[in-house]
């Protein structure tokens, strides 16, 4: 590979924090334009139809969705594997990727961490309390239950970890930025899942550009990560004024 990878997304995304957790696991070099959707400019559009993060550019090849690039990185980068090799754990896996990505996503980020941060903060708009509270109390603790039930007492959910553990574990680094932490008491296998997931070297990395970019003003981001020594992109498609995408975040 002669140009390293470019993913176009901000650190705060979890859609973005899988793909880049996976490029991170099979060692393969990417740089990143770390935007918000919200502040995508027309060549932003141009590239992703829907205004949706994570976009990635590999050459002349352009593709949306996390699941896809995934998928593509698995197919172009086969070792180490992020998919088990068995097809009935394969599928399993996938599912669950599937789980994490629509339920939880729209339990987490859009119903708790957009009501709470970017609805408030971008948008200058007020915060649903009660869209936040029927996420936090009725609607996620709905999926911890079924979550808790699959949770392997150790290790990953499918012997070596995967596209189901990075999912899972991408999704819920977003219900600690609005506070919200598992009851260890009351789901203990999945609270320490994530506590594992957590530890890994790519999500630790990663944490790091997160809490400074939650700490700082969308117009000071970029500058800030590259102090932080970032690998980011020359040029960036996010310039344009705050405005809401066609459809959701994957």
């Amino acid at each position: 590979m002669s140009e390293p990878l470019t993913i176009i997304g901000n650190y705060i995304s979890p859609y973005v924090r899988k793909v880049l957790v996976c490029l991170e696991l099979k060692g393969i070099p990417y740089r990143i334009d770390p935007i918000a959707p919200f502040v995508g400019d027309a060549e932003f559009s141009r590239i992703s139809p829907l205004r949706r993060i994570p976009v990635l550019r590999d050459g002349d090849l352009v593709l949306n969705d996390s699941t896809v690039i995934c998928e593509y990185l698995q197919d172009r980068f086969p070792q180490p594997s992020l998919y088990p090799a068995d097809p009935v754990q394969r599928a399993q896996a996938r599912w669950l990727e599937e789980y994490a990505d629509s339920y939880l996503g729209d339990v987490i980020v859009w119903r708790m961490f957009f009501q709470k941060g970017v609805r408030r903060f971008l948008f200058n708009e007020g915060t649903d309390e009660d869209v936040v509270r029927r996420a936090r109390d009725e609607e996620l603790p709905v999926a911890l239950d079924y979550l808790e039930a699959r949770m392997p007492d150790a290790g990953w959910l499918f012997g070596d970890i995967s596209i189901a553990d990075i999912s899972i574990a991408a999704l819920f680094r977003n219900a600690v930025f609005v506070k919200y932490h598992v009851d260890a008491q009351r789901w203990p296998r999945t609270a320490a899942f994530l506590a594992r997931a957590w530890a890994l070297p790519p999500f630790q990395a990663l944490a790091a550009y997160e809490e400074r970019t939650l700490r700082t003003p969308l117009p000071e981001q970029r500058a800030v990560l590259a102090e932080m020594g970032a690998p980011l992109t020359d040029t960036t498609c996010g310039n344009a004024a705050p405005r809401y995408g066609v459809m959701r975040l994957g």
